[in-house]
Formats: C-alpha cells, structure tokens, sequence
C-alpha cells in the first residue's frame, strides 16, 4: 500500500474514464494527480464513443474507470481502491 504522501511515477499512462460534475471522478482524478500517476482523462458525457469504449471495457456506465496499461480494469470505484490496483 503506498504510504500517505508517496510519490509514484509510473511509465504508462492510465486512462481514466470520467463523468464530469461526478464527485467520485473528481477524487479519482485528485487521487492519481496527487500521487504522480500519469492518466490521460476522458469525459464520457461528452463524447459517445468514449463512452461506448467505457461500457464494452467495464462492462457497466458507471464512472469513474480506470484502466492500466496491462488492460486491467477498475470500474466504479472510490480512491481507497485504488492503491491495491496500482499494485497489481
């Protein structure tokens, strides 16, 4: 688990899927930032192919998404997730 203030650099970028206005995506996004991982965002509501991608990769609409650069998946999740899926 990464310490509390940690600082990661990861080569691969991440996408995150997010809705924007969606608390959870804003965290997501904090979280990442916070914590040197580098993500690429795409807001979902305002592209329908992106969104379609979302649904067909996680399987559901709910944001926030986050997939990693090995194609696993982290869907519809809170911040606390998400330090034992950068683990992986």
């Amino acid at each position: 688990m990464l310490a509390s203030g940690e600082m990661r650099c990861y080569l691969a970028t991440m996408v995150l899927y997010i809705k924007r206005g969606c608390p959870w995506c804003v965290e997501a996004e904090a979280w990442l930032s916070k914590h040197g991982v580098k993500h690429s965002s795409v807001d979902v509501l305002s592209n329908r192919d992106a969104f379609a991608e979302m649904i067909r990769i996680s399987g559901q609409s709910k944001a926030p998404v986050l997939v990693d650069d090995k194609d696993n998946v982290l869907a519809d999740f809170g911040v606390e997730e998400l330090p034992d899926f950068l683990q992986r």
